[in-house]
């Protein structure tokens, strides 16, 4: 008995299987080059298909040395003409012609080659892909966990480790004494794969040169090998709860407000503390109440029920995902996680269409998943993207933001003429408002409301580099300034520049007063308190190398550090801290000098900006 296999039930396994079955003992299998080629060039591409089929020849070897059956590889192997026709069935062609001219039985599990060669008279036996749930038991990953178990860690050389435990109470501890080697991680991980296949609860989400990430029923696991990683490790991650709203905090207000209009919501929490857990519940919520609910996921790992329709990457790419679900329409749309810029580009595009949106997010505190926000959309669009932050700790919700937009004076500063949009965070139960957002001289501050945060932040130093710029500009020496609070500092400089700086009839202080709203006193540096001179008093005079260097305050945009300078366009100039070299560079036709943000000299001067050291620009 002749049996020819095509590429189908050679990826699938299935003609080892009907020999240990007994159906084929005996036989002849003859596998076609073409078959041979295809499995290559899927393997060399990384499709695991490609590997399984391999692996399937090299057991059909087996097979043969054990005189079981016999072998042979027939046919030539196709050429790269025929191989750039594939789609277009050449090569199911030459495989049918094959069985033909061998007068053998032709095997498939493609249901379009078996009408095929049925309808030009081969022999065929057709045999079904496996979908049967039923034939896939439970897996031996599964039997690591127990109900406490959240996620399962088995890695090459080591005992098998889990997290276990109650939400937010999570420890990672080891679960058994025996070290798993290398070939049990590979049984684990075939087993998994070959599941996922076959089962109708399973697919593979990813399966890259490295990495596999599967979703099987209720676990989502992650399969690392060399040289990906260093060693072979599988992760298995599932729920250990499932929640609704009534389960939460604020539960009847939050209700009340998902379903007044479509909102912007940001869940927000740290790994493991329970934001997709809460999301999911928000969204089966949304979905009981008559709302047309999706998801946005990679790996599709909410527990759902059937009403909401899950979606990942179409293509690679969210966006395009995005694109589609426009034309779906859905009233609400639950993404999990928004991590990198395209993902807040793409959440902030379908709020922005009129989708209401539940993104998950990755933050320490409440606040920081807005920041994420900023410099990723138009600051004045935040509050239309999002309106309402939820904080998750433990399980359990510890806070809620309403976010909205006001023009007025930000808290802290005075004059009326400083009005302008102000991004207003409120806490959602008492009203009181917690920070304020809003852009302070071109570069975009979070201020804290809080008294004991307040000199913490960042408006205190800006405001600080603010008014060294607007004195330097018209002292001729050394200026230095301690801020207290928000809107009062003392500025400190030369005894020749003082009456300079204050300008006739305190004309030019006011001027500049009303320019930062901020109240300022100015003294000579001999006033200054030591305690407060200290180093930077000292590191100013180093900087100053002797008068031949310029005193500059750089300003750190979202993109650059840019230091300005004073008539040094197109020369090539040393920048030093506190008279230490940093780096040469050569001064712009606009007079600054831009470094790019996250290169190592910029991240060097950030560094010695946080610290407050004096940047001197000196001619080369």
């Amino acid at each position: 008995m002749n049996v020819l296999p095509d590429t189908s039930v050679v990826v699938d396994g299935r003609i080892s299987e009907r020999v240990d079955e007994g159906d084929f003992e005996g036989a002849t299998i003859l596998v076609p080059e073409a078959v041979v080629a295809e499995l290559e060039a899927q393997a060399n591409s990384g499709v695991e298909g490609g590997w399984d089929g391999l692996s399937e020849l090299q057991r059909l070897a087996e097979l043969a040395d054990e005189g079981g059956i016999d072998l042979e590889y027939v046919g030539e192997r196709p050429d790269a003409a025929e191989q750039g026709r594939a789609s277009e069935g050449e090569i199911d062609a030459l495989i049918r012609e094959l069985a033909t001219d061998h007068d053998a039985t032709f095997v498939t599990s493609d249901v379009v080659q078996s009408e095929v060669a049925e309808a030009k008279g081969i022999e065929v036996e057709y045999l079904a892909p496996r979908t049967d749930e039923e034939e896939v038991g439970r897996l031996a990953v599964e039997n690591y966990f127990d109900e406490s178990t959240m996620s399962v860690h088995l890695r090459a050389g080591l005992e098998p480790k889990a997290k276990r435990g109650a939400v937010g109470e999570m420890t990672y501890q080891q679960i058994g004494d025996d070290v798993l080697d290398e070939e049990t991680l590979r049984e684990y991980a075939q087993e998994i794969l070959d599941s996922a296949k076959e089962s109708d609860e399973g697919f593979i989400e990813l399966d890259e040169p490295g990495m596999s990430i599967v979703q099987f029923r209720d676990y989502r696991i992650a399969i690392a090998q060399p040289p990906f990683a260093d060693a072979w490790e599988i992760t298995a991650v599932r729920p250990i709860v499932k929640t609704d709203m009534d389960d939460y905090e604020h539960a009847d207000a939050l209700k009340d407000r998902l379903l007044d209009h479509q909102r912007g919501v940001l869940v927000a929490g740290s790994p493991g503390a329970g934001k997709s857990t809460f999301a999911q519940a928000v969204g089966e919520f949304l979905a009981d109440n008559d709302f047309a609910v999706k998801t946005m996921e990679k790996p599709r790992d909410l527990q759902v029920g059937p009403e909401i329709t899950q979606y990942t990457e179409l293509g690679g790419e969210m966006a395009k995902t995005a694109d589609s679900l426009l034309m779906v329409r859905p009233d609400y749309t639950i993404y999990d996680e928004v991590r990198k810029t395209d993902d807040f580009e793409v959440f902030a595009d379908m709020r922005l269409a009129g989708v209401g949106m539940v993104g998950v997010v990755h933050a320490t505190r409440a606040i920081d998943a807005l920041q994420r926000l900023v410099g990723r959309v138009e600051l004045g669009m935040i509050p239309q993207i999002v309106d309402t932050v939820v904080y998750i700790e433990a399980g359990e919700i510890t806070k809620v933001y309403d976010v909205s937009t006001r023009v007025k004076v930000p808290e802290g500063l005075m004059e009326e003429d400083l009005a302008r949009p102000v991004i207003v965070i409120e806490d959602f139960e008492t009203g009181r408002p917690e920070y304020e957002i809003y852009t302070f001289n071109r570069q975009v501050v979070t201020v804290p409301l809080d008294e004991s945060e307040r000199e913490e932040s960042g408006v205190s130093k800006l405001a600080k580099q603010e008014i060294e710029r607007e004195i330097q500009s018209v002292a001729r020496g050394r200026v230095e300034v301690d801020v207290q609070g928000q809107n009062r500092a003392t500025v400190y400089v030369s005894d020749d520049d003082i009456s300079y700086v204050i300008g006739k009839g305190g004309g030019r202080i006011d001027d500049i007063e009303n320019r930062l709203g901020i109240d300022i006193d100015v003294r000579t540096l001999d006033e200054r308190p030591q305690s407060a001179s200290g180093a930077s008093a000292g590191g100013a005079a180093g900087g100053g190398a002797g008068g031949a260097g310029e005193v500059v305050t750089p300003e750190i945009t979202s993109r650059h550090v840019v230091i300005p300078t004073d008539g040094h366009a197109g020369e090539t100039v040393e920048v030093q801290a506190d008279g230490e070299y940093l780096f040469t560079a050569t001064v712009g036709r606009g007079g600054d000098i831009q470094v790019s943000r996250g290169s190592a000299i910029a991240e060097e001067l950030e560094l010695a900006i946080d610290k407050e050291r004096a940047i001197t620009v000196v001619g080369a």
